[in-house]
C-alpha cells in the first residue's frame, strides 16, 4: 500500500492543507467563504463522532460488563482506574510547574503587550469566572450526585453525561449478570451486534476524516486570525515563550510519565504505542475534544493495542471525563506564568495548592463545557492571583487546547493499557495494513 493511501497520513495532509488553506483565506480575504461554505463539514464530521459516542460506550460496555462472572473484577478494574487516573495527573501539574520555573515565561511579557491583552480579553474572563463561581459554589461531592441520573433519556441526551451513561451501563450490565444466562443472552446478544454496527459505522465515518481535518484546522486558522493575519503573528511571538514552556512540559509528561507506566506495567513501547493509536491523537489534535474523538480511541485500543473490550469500554469513557493529564499540565504552566506576568512571586506553599486544586478541579468541573479555563479560574482564585490575567493566554488558548488534547487522549489509552495489562486482559500489539511499515 502506498504511503498517501494510509489514515494517518491521509489525516496529516488535511491537517497541513488546512493550515494553508486558513493562511490563505486570512491573507486574501476568503474568511466569510471558509466560514459558511468549509466550516459546516468540520462539524459535520465532529457531530458524527459525538452521535455515535454514547451507543458505543452504551452498548461496549453492557456486553463487558456482562462477561464478567465475578462483580469484584469490575471494583477492582474502577480502583485502579481512578488510582492512575489521579497518579498522572499529579506527576502532569508537577512537570508543568518544574518546566514554569525554570522557563520563566511571564517575566519576557512586554508591558504594552500585557496592556493590551487584559483591554482585548476582559469581556471573555467575566464570562469564565462566572461559570467558575459556579462550579465552587457547588457541593464538594456534587460531581459524584451527578452520576446517578435522574433519567436514562436525558443522560443519553447529551455526551457531557458521559459518566451518567457508564453508570448505567454499569448497572444494566450487572442486573444481566445477576439473572439466568438463558433470560440474559437475548439481550447480550442484541447489545453484542449494536457493538459491532458502530464499529462498522466508525469504519466509515474515518473514510471521511482527512476531509472534515482539513474543515477544522482550516477554522482554527481564520478564527485566531480574525480580518488580520499579522495580529495572530505578533499574538504568537508575544506568547511565545509561554507556549513553547507549555509544549516541552506536555512532551516531557508523554516521554517520561508514560514511558514509566509502560515500563512498570507492560512490556509494551512507547513508540509502537504512539503509533498503534496515531488517527485517534490527530483527531484529538484537531476536534479539540476527548468525547469526540472517543469512538475513534476506542477502536484503536482495542484493535491496534490489543485492550480487551471489557477494560477499554470502561477506562476510555471515564478518562475521557475526568482524565485530564494535559489541560492540568497546562493550568500549572498558564497560573504561574499569569502571576509571574503580573509581577507576583509564589510561594511553596502556593504552588503545592496548584497541584492539589488543579487535581481535584480536574474531576469536579469535568462536565462543564470548556472545562480548561474554568478549571483555570479556579486554580487563580485558590492562589489569590487575580482572575482577569486569564486574559494574556485566551489568545493563544485554542491551540493549546488542540495539543493538551490530543495528550490527554494519549494518556486514556495509556492507562488503558497499564489497567488491561494488570488484568490479564492485554493482547498482542496489532498494526492495520495501512499503518504497516512498507
Amino acid at each position: 500500500m502506498k504511503w498517501y493511501k494510509k489514515l494517518h497520513w491521509q489525516i496529516i495532509i488535511g491537517l497541513i492543507l488546512g493550515l494553508i488553506w486558513g493562511l490563505l483565506s486570512s491573507a486574501i480575504g476568503l474568511q466569510e467563504f471558509t466560514s459558511d461554505f468549509i466550516r459546516p463539514f468540520g462539524d459535520i464530521f465532529v457531530t458524527m463522532l459525538k452521535l455515535i459516542a454514547i451507543p458505543l460506550v452504551l452498548a461496549s460496555l453492557v456486553v463487558g460488563i456482562s462477561s464478567l462472572n465475578d462483580m469484584t473484577k469490575l471494583s477492582r478494574m474502577g480502583g485502579k482506574t481512578i488510582g492512575i487516573y489521579m497518579v498522572t495527573t499529579t506527576l502532569a501539574i508537577i512537570i508543568g510547574l518544574s518546566v514554569v520555573n525554570v522557563m520563566q515565561p511571564g517575566k519576557t511579557l512586554p508591558l504594552e503587550t500585557r496592556v493590551s491583552l487584559m483591554e482585548s480579553y476582559s469581556d471573555a474572563v467575566g464570562d469564565r469566572d462566572e461559570a467558575a463561581r459556579e462550579v465552587l459554589d457547588r457541593s464538594p461531592l456534587a460531581f459524584i450526585v451527578d452520576i446517578v441520573p435522574e433519567n436514562f433519556f436525558e443522560a443519553a441526551s447529551d455526551n457531557a453525561n458521559m459518566l451518567q451513561v457508564v453508570f448505567i451501563a454499569i448497572l444494566l450490565g450487572i442486573g444481566i449478570v445477576k439473572i439466568p444466562i438463558q433470560k440474559g443472552e437475548p439481550l447480550i446478544n442484541v447489545f453484542d451486534a449494536l457493538n459491532e454496527v458502530i464499529i462498522k459505522i466508525v469504519d466509515l465515518i474515518m473514510k471521511t476524516a482527512p476531509y472534515g481535518v482539513f474543515a477544522l484546522m482550516a477554522v482554527v486558522i481564520i478564527d485566531l486570525a480574525g480580518d488580520d493575519l499579522g495580529q495572530a503573528v505578533n499574538l504568537l511571538q508575544a506568547l511565545g515563550w509561554y507556549t513553547i514552556a507549555v509544549v516541552i512540559g506536555l512532551f516531557l509528561h508523554v516521554s517520561i510519565v508514560y514511558f514509566s507506566l509502560f515500563k512498570i506495567f507492560s512490556k509494551m513501547r512507547l513508540r509502537d504505542f504512539l503509533k498503534a493509536i496515531q488517527p485517534a491523537i490527530l483527531l484529538g489534535f484537531s476536534t479539540s475534544s476527548s468525547v469526540a474523538t472517543l469512538p475513534v480511541t476506542m477502536e484503536r485500543v482495542e484493535k491496534n493495542l490489543g485492550v480487551e473490550e471489557e477494560v477499554s469500554s470502561f477506562v476510555l469513557p471515564v478518562g475521557a471525563t475526568i482524565n485530564m493529564d494535559g489541560t492540568s499540565l497546562y493550568q500549572a504552566v498558564a497560573a504561574v506564568f499569569i502571576a509571574q506576568a503580573l509581577g507576583m512571586d509564589l510561594t511553596i506553599a502556593q504552588q503545592l495548592t496548584i497541584v492539589l486544586t488543579a487535581t481535584l478541579a480536574s474531576i469536579g468541573a469535568a462536565g462543564v463545557p470548556g472545562a480548561g479555563i474554568i478549571m483555570l479560574v479556579i486554580v487563580l482564585q485558590a492562589i489569590q492571583v487575580p482572575v482577569e490575567g486569564i486574559a494574556l493566554i485566551l489568545g493563544v488558548d485554542r491551540i493549546l487546547d488542540m495539543i493538551r488534547t490530543a495528550v490527554n487522549i494519549t494518556g486514556d489509552a495509556a492507562v488503558a493499557v497499564a489497567v488491561a495489562h494488570t488484568e490479564g486482559k492485554l493482547g498482542a500489539l496489532h498494526f492495520d495494513e495501512e499503518d504497516a511499515v512498507e
